[in-house]
């Protein structure tokens, strides 16, 4: 494994403990998903986009847009460890008056746009990738939906659009963990075969371990980008990643760790 992995793996592992953090001391937030979708979002903002916490709205920055708004505490945590605002911040989430609500809010420097109502994210990440292609820049475009957000139409009003516009700039992650609020993504819509579905719309999908840091580099490149064609990467992910008694557990989609809870969370994350 090399240095940049390692790097990647132990920055995934301090923002899990910062998002539980988050969520303990709020008593507040969707904690599940967050954990599920950090070597995700982590490896996009420390390795991959082009961004600049000190130039926030450079023109030929990287955008990344949180379809799946639930898990705000975890791009919260990051923004605030790049720089985007300071870490002191975090304290107000949740808090009366606080910029930091319980889904992303572009109050905040880092965030693109305001989402939470799910479905919303990629027709957004659409329109930003369309708009680069006509402009002529050269910035790309990422998105991370939840697999229970597919059940919502315009996600799929915006995948044939993005197909048919040939957004070869705009990459889009699904958190599949396979679990949503209600219970097992497959009995409240079944999903099966996402890969079939997103190829028949005409994008380029790629399918891998949503915790393999090491092939989520190799599949945010832009050697594989396919001309073209959107990417979508199915990222097959366990929900309450990094503890124990949260992994696989559907009620922790939404859910705030007792005291004995949060101690037995931390030390399971400290050992990883």
């Amino acid at each position: 494994m090399n240095n940049l992995v390692l790097e990647l793996n132990e920055k995934a592992r301090e923002i899990r403990k910062d998002v539980v953090n988050l969520v303990y001391s709020a008593k507040a937030g969707h904690v599940g998903g967050s954990l599920s979708s950090a070597d995700i979002v982590t490896t996009l903002y420390y390795s991959v986009m082009n961004v600049n916490p000190k130039d926030p709205k450079n023109e030929d920055r990287d955008r990344f847009i949180m379809s799946k708004g639930h898990a705000a505490e975890l791009l919260y945590c990051v923004l605030a460890d790049k720089g985007y605002f300071s870490k002191e911040k975090l304290e107000s989430y949740s808090k009366f008056g606080s910029t930091l609500i319980g889904h992303p809010n572009n109050k905040n420097a880092g965030v693109e746009i305001n989402t939470g109502a799910l479905g919303h994210g990629l027709s957004a990440s659409v329109g930003m990738a369309l708009g680069a292609k006509r402009d002529e820049k050269d910035y790309r475009v990422f998105t991370l939906l939840g697999d229970g957000e597919l059940a919502e139409g315009s996600v799929w009003e915006a995948a044939m659009a993005a197909a048919h516009y040939k957004l070869d700039n705009l990459t889009a992650i699904i958190d599949r963990n396979g679990l949503q609020i209600s219970g097992s993504t497959e009995d409240v819509m079944a999903l099966n075969s996402l890969e079939d579905k997103w190829r028949s719309f005409g994008w380029n999908v790629i399918v891998l371990n949503g915790h393999d840091i090491e092939a989520l580099l190799k599949a945010f490149s832009k050697d594989s980008i396919q001309k073209d064609k959107p990417t979508m990467i199915i990222a097959n992910t366990v929900k309450g990643k990094g503890v124990s008694y949260m992994e696989n557990v559907a009620k922790w989609h939404h859910g705030v760790p007792t005291e004995e809870e949060y101690k037995i969370a931390m030390k399971e994350l400290n050992s990883l």
